[in-house]
C-alpha cells in the first residue's frame, strides 16, 4: 500500500471513499508522523483524539451505506490563530497561554461540520506578525527544507502561517488553514513547495480568528496541489453573519470547475514587480512561468500598478494601526494571562501584563499602530495610507481591463536561514513585496511552486485575479501546475 502520509486531501477522500482504506488507518499514519516530528515544532497542540473521532464516524457512515461528507477521512492541521471549543489557542503569544475558547471559529466549524478532523495546532509567528515564524513565543518552527549546497542551517518555513507550510511539506498533514494579511498563506507556500490561496476578502468568516489586521486578514487554505486547496476552501468558505465582513454569495464548486485551459485568456506581466536588485534565478522561473502559460494558450501583456512602491509603506502603516487597536483586549482583565505586581494598581497590571506578554515584533507594532494613529499624526500618516490604499486597488482595476490575470513571483527569494533577517525589520519586511499588494487590494491571489533555486530549494510563482475570480485564479494556478511538473520534496527531517 501506499505510504498513506504521501497522500494528499483528494487521495485521502476518495481512497476512504472506495474502500482502499479506512478514515482511521490514514488518522493514525498521521498521528505517527507528527509524533516523530517534534524537532520541527510545527505543532504547538496535538489532537489525536479529535482526528480519530473524525476517522471514526467517516468509516462508521461508510460501513453504513451513508454519503460521505465532502472531507470525510481527511485529518488536517489548524493554525493557532483560529479558536477551537475546549482546545488552547494561543496565536502563538504567551498573553495568551492558557486560554481555551469555548466557542468554535466560523471556519473550523465549516471544515469540522464537512467531516475533517484535527491532528493540532499549529505554531505561527506571534499574533500573525512575522514572514519567517520565529516570532513565535513558542520557539521557531524549522522548514524540513535544507540546502543541496552543503550549508545545512535551519531554515525559515515563512511566516506567520510557518507551522502549516512546514507541516504539509513534512507529510504531517495533508492540508492546513492559514490565514493572510499581508502574504501568510503564500509566502510560506512558497518557501516549503506547497500551494496557498488567499481568496476574496470576504470569502471566509473572520468570526473566531484572533485578529492582525481586521481589514487585511482572510484565512485561506495549504496543501500540496492546486486540487487540494479548491477541495478546502470549498469546505472553509461560505456567508457568515456573525462577520459584518462576510460575502453573502453562494459558494462555488472549484473542484469541479478546474481547467488547466488558457485559451482565450490573456496574463498580464506589471513591470512595476521588476525589483531593484531581485536574483536572477527569480527573474528566470517568472520567465518560464510566462512560457508555460503561454503554452496553455494564453496571451500575454504587459501592464502597469504605478503604485505599487507605496504598498510596502502604506501596508506598514495601516496593518499596525489596525493591530494598536485590535490588542488593546489584552490587558489582563477578562482572560489569557495577568501580571499583577504586589501593591499595583490597574494601569500598572496594563502595563506589567502587556510588556510580559506580547513579543518583541508585537510591541514593534503596536507602538508603530498607536503613533500613526495618533493626534497630530494621524492625518499624516494614517489618512494618507488609506488614500495610497485606494489608488492601489485602482491600478488593479485598469490593469484587469487589459488582462484576466497578473502573474508575479511570489517571494523575492527562496528561503533564508533563521536569524538571517531577523535582527532588521526593514528587510524582513521586504519579503512581502510580491503579495502586499493584492492584500490591500482584497484580491484572490495564489502561489504554486515553480521550481528550485540553485541550492534546491523552492520557488513560487503568484497569480492575482479579480475580486471574486478564485476559480480563474486556481485554474492559472493548475496550468502553472501542470507544466511545472513540481514533486521535488524536502529529505528526512527526523
Amino acid at each position: 500500500m501506499t505510504n498513506l502520509t504521501d497522500l494528499g486531501v483528494a487521495a485521502i477522500r476518495d481512497g476512504v471513499r472506495a474502500g482502499t482504506f479506512s478514515a482511521r488507518e490514514v488518522a493514525e499514519a498521521f498521528i505517527v508522523q507528527v509524533s516523530k516530528a517534534k524537532p520541527l515544532n510545527a505543532f504547538l497542540v496535538e489532537t489525536p483524539d479529535h482526528a480519530i473521532a473524525a476517522a471514526k464516524e467517516a468509516d462508521a457512515a461508510r460501513a453504513a451505506g451513508e454519503v460521505l461528507k465532502p472531507l470525510a477521512g481527511v485529518p488536517i492541521g489548524m493554525k493557532d490563530l483560529f479558536c477551537t471549543k475546549g482546545v488552547p489557542t494561543t496565536a502563538a503569544s504567551l498573553i495568551l497561554e492558557g486560554f481555551t475558547p469555548q466557542y468554535e471559529s466560523t471556519v473550523s466549524g465549516n471544515l469540522f461540520a464537512a467531516g475533517a478532523g484535527m491532528l493540532g495546532k499549529l505554531n505561527m509567528d506571534q499574533f500573525a506578525m512575522g514572514s519567517s515564524n520565529e516570532t513565535s513565543a513558542f520557539g521557531n518552527v524549522i522548514s524540513p527544507w535544507r540546502r543541496s549546497d552543503g550549508g545545512n542551517a535551519p531554515l525559515a518555513p515563512g511566516g506567520s502561517s510557518g507551522g502549516s507550510s512546514a507541516a504539509i511539506a513534512a507529510r504531517l498533514c495533508p492540508a492546513a488553514t492559514g490565514t493572510d494579511t499581508g502574504g501568510s498563506i503564500r509566502q510560506p507556500a512558497a518557501f516549503v513547495g506547497i500551494a496557498g490561496i488567499k481568496p476574496t476578502y470576504g470569502r471566509c468568516s473572520r468570526w473566531g480568528v484572533v485578529a492582525f489586521a481586521s481589514s487585511l486578514d482572510q484565512a485561506g487554505p495549504m496543501a500540496r496541489d492546486v486540487r487540494d486547496c479548491a477541495i478546502m476552501l470549498e469546505a472553509m468558505a461560505g456567508f457568515d453573519p456573525k462577520d459584518a465582513t462576510s460575502l453573502n454569495l453562494p459558494v462555488p464548486q472549484w473542484e469541479a470547475g478546474l481547467n488547466s485551459s488558457m485559451a482565450g485568456k490573456k496574463i498580464g506581466i506589471p513591470k512595476e514587480y521588476r525589483v531593484d536588485n531581485m536574483p536572477s534565478e527569480i527573474d528566470a522561473l517568472w520567465q518560464q512561468g510566462i512560457d508555460w502559460l503561454k503554452d496553455a494558450g494564453a496571451e500575454i501583456v504587459e501592464v502597469s500598478l504605478p503604485h505599487t512602491k507605496y504598498a510596502l509603506p502604506a501596508y506598514y502603516i495601516i496593518a499596525p494601526a489596525e493591530a494598536s487597536s485590535n490588542l488593546a483586549r489584552y490587558d489582563g482583565v477578562r482572560f489569557g494571562l495577568r501580571d499583577l505586581p504586589e501593591g499595583a494598581n490597574l494601569q500598572d497590571m496594563y502595563a506589567a501584563t502587556r510588556a510580559a506578554g506580547f513579543g518583541n515584533e508585537v510591541k514593534r507594532r503596536i507602538m508603530i499602530g498607536t503613533y500613526v494613529l495618533s493626534a497630530g499624526f494621524y492625518d499624516a500618516y494614517f489618512t494618507q495610507a488609506s488614500k495610497v490604499r485606494t489608488l492601489i486597488a485602482r491600478d488593479f482595476d485598469r490593469a484587469f481591463e487589459a488582462c484576466d490575470y497578473l502573474l508575479t513571483p511570489t517571494a523575492p527569494s527562496a528561503a533564508f536561514a533563521l536569524g538571517e533577517k531577523s535582527a532588521d525589520p526593514i528587510a524582513m519586511y521586504l519579503n512581502d513585496v510580491f503579495t502586499v499588494p493584492s492584500s490591500l487590494a482584497g484580491l484572490p491571489a495564489m502561489s504554486v511552486p515553480g521550481g528550485l533555486d540553485k541550492a534546491g530549494l523552492p520557488l513560487g510563482l503568484q497569480i492575482i485575479g479579480r475580486a471574486l475570480d478564485e476559480q480563474g485564479v486556481l485554474n492559472a494556478c493548475l496550468a502553472l501546475e501542470e507544466r511545472a511538473g513540481f514533486t521535488a520534496r524536502p529529505g528526512a527531517w527526523w
